[in-house]
């Protein structure tokens, strides 16, 4: 069986590594040969990054638990309904098995880049501060409404349920019962937003409409709506304290991400890699 990769010790065969590069490929999804080939050497050099992480994993004889792998199995599984994610799998042509030794490998690399690549990295009170100077106009709130609306198919419809709710009907319940739209099962809520971050069409009336106030139908692509503002908030600029877990939370995934690549780059001069390029 032909050997692609070589790194420290570790090989990954072309058979693997061909079975491992389709599950990446979008199903269903043509591809030119130029596309595909570009995909193939960017995917090519994640496989050498991740073996050399796994290298460094045995050099320092960190492992995962079978305890681990089956917890991290169990948080994926909850956000499938019940037989979803066996489907999943069965559409993308990926047994269980290899699936949990993809899960195995990530969580081997996470606990390896986490205990040696981020190793010191920091974010101090004072970076903090300073970037919120630097960049306070990042901080500024837009005029921000929290509205719900109920979607239905048909004029006729929307003036059915919009007599109801004029009649005293709850909002959230009607949505629920009665709306098209996904956020249906919310009871309607589409959170708080600001200009332009909704479709024209809704900037027009909910920016307009009072507080408590049902707006009449409107229609859109998407069908005949009837909306409802809840709350307002005013435009402002937020202060330091309620930014700064946001920023702290920036910071460091940006240091994070300096840390690995040049943990990375050290590993990369100090490896032994190669690659049979003749099989790609």
């Amino acid at each position: 069986m032909p050997v692609l990769i070589h790194v420290d010790g570790r090989s990954v065969t072309l058979e693997q590594f061909q079975k491992d590069f389709s599950a990446t490929l979008p199903p269903g999804q043509n591809l030119s040969s130029e596309e595909k080939e570009e995909l193939k050497r960017a995917f090519l050099v994640q496989v050498i990054d991740r073996e050399l992480a796994l290298a460094e994993a045995e050099n320092l004889g960190i492992t995962v638990t079978p305890t681990e792998v089956e917890e991290a199995l169990q948080e994926y599984r909850r956000d499938y309904p019940a037989g979803a994610f066996e489907e999943m799998l069965r559409e993308r042509g990926i047994t269980l098995d290899s699936w949990q030794r993809e899960l195995t490998q990530n969580l081997l690399m996470e606990k390896v880049v986490r205990q040696a690549a981020y190793t010191g990295v920091t974010v101090e009170e004072e970076e903090v501060a300073a970037h919120y100077q630097e960049h306070r106009e990042d901080f500024d709130r837009p005029e921000q409404v929290r509205a719900r609306q109920i979607v239905l198919s048909t004029e006729a419809e929307g003036q059915r349920i919009l007599g109801l709710l004029r009649q005293g009907e709850p909002f959230a319940e009607m949505a629920r019962q009665h709306s098209l739209s996904p956020d249906g099962e919310q009871g309607g809520d589409l959170g708080f937003f600001a200009r332009g971050e909704m479709p024209p069409e809704f900037d027009a009336v909910v920016f307009s409409l009072p507080v408590g106030r049902l707006s009449d139908l409107v229609k859109s692509e998407y069908g005949y709506h009837i909306f409802l503002v809840e709350e307002r908030r005013k435009a402002m600029r937020l202060g330091l304290d309620s930014v700064q877990d946001e920023i702290r939370a920036e910071l460091r995934a940006e240091k994070e991400d300096q840390a690995y690549q040049e943990w990375l780059r050290k590993l990369r001069v100090q490896a032994a890699i190669e690659v049979n390029w003749s099989l790609i």
